[in-house]
């Protein structure tokens, strides 16, 4: 009696074991009915434009290289900023907070931040982050602006626009200075690529600089940056197991901050999808991609049913 009693007790002790083990599983899974499992890409590129709203970009003849991306990858129909100006939005995505930065000033003086951001907190995690910008001066990279356009007598590069620039140092969650690179480090070899990067064009290059030629001029500059730079990366991480990402920090300045973004990648679908979704969504889809704890007091949600 006593031996079958005791077969009983085990009996049930490994149904209670195996009922617990699979409520956590489906608690912390993050597969939901109707949608795939959230990838893990082993390199992922994020690219930053600058300054129009969805309309200005989605449909326009100017912009002939991003609408061929969109139809090739995932185009969302509703991603939006999340404030204006610029740099609070750089930040927002790259930290899942705007760190209490409201405009474009630059942080030199009160920077380095030391809260939770990507890249302190890849690297941590045993993975691998770069920030590239395109005209960056390598032997000052915390400055705050540099070398002026003769295209359109404004400055190329500006720290506001590399939000990693602003936790450089040695202080908790902060980054070597090694991370930040001009794009002439940018690899060919494109396995060579850290499992995070942003990629930051220019102000020439990225639809911020107008000038006196107009802004359909500044569009196409941009989309030829993009193509010249990065189509040879877009045909790649569809082979690969890695994700292109384009999008812009913020509209023409409206308050509905509707922006283009379009996901490129071997695990995305192609189509267009109506999910809403923002900077903070990003920089929370991220996270949960290579399980990194949240950051930032804003919640972002991640981003579903877009994957393959």
């Amino acid at each position: 009696m006593e031996s079958i009693f005791l077969r009983k007790k085990i009996s049930v002790s490994r149904k209670l074991f195996l009922l617990v083990l699979l409520t956590f599983f489906a608690r912390n899974s993050n597969a939901q009915p109707g949608k795939s499992m959230l990838p893990k890409p082993d390199h992922i590129i994020i690219v930053i434009e600058e300054n129009h709203e969805f309309d200005q970009i989605i449909g326009s003849s100017n912009a002939p290289f991003i609408n061929s991306l969109a139809k090739k990858g995932m185009l969302f129909t509703d991603y939006h900023g999340v404030t204006h100006p610029s740099q609070p939005n750089y930040i927002a995505l790259y930290s899942g907070s705007t760190q209490g930065v409201e405009g474009d000033k630059c942080l030199k003086k009160v920077t380095p931040f030391t809260t939770p951001n990507l890249g302190a907190a890849m690297i941590s995690a045993g993975y691998s982050f770069k920030g590239y910008a395109q005209t960056m001066p390598e032997d000052s990279i915390m400055a705050c602006y540099y070398k002026m356009s003769d295209l359109n007598k404004s400055y190329l590069y500006g720290r506001k626009h590399c939000p990693w620039v602003n936790w450089i140092g040695n202080k908790k969650n902060n980054l070597p200075a090694s991370v930040s690179l001009s794009m002439t480090k940018f690899p060919t070899d494109y396995s060579k690529l850290p499992t995070l990067a942003f990629v930051i064009p220019d102000m020439d290059h990225d639809m911020h600089n107008i000038g006196k030629r107009g802004d359909a001029f500044a569009i196409r500059m941009g989309d030829i940056w993009l193509r010249n730079n990065l189509s040879k990366y877009a045909d790649w991480a569809m082979k690969h197991n890695s994700l292109l990402i384009i999008t812009f920090d913020e509209d023409n300045f409206t308050l509905k901050n509707h922006i283009p973004a379009i996901f490129i990648g071997s695990m995305v679908k192609q189509g267009e999808t109506n999910v809403s979704a923002n900077h903070y969504d990003l920089h929370r889809t991220i996270e949960a991609m290579y399980g990194l704890m949240p950051a930032g007091e804003n919640d972002g949600k991640v981003i579903e049913g877009i994957w393959k």
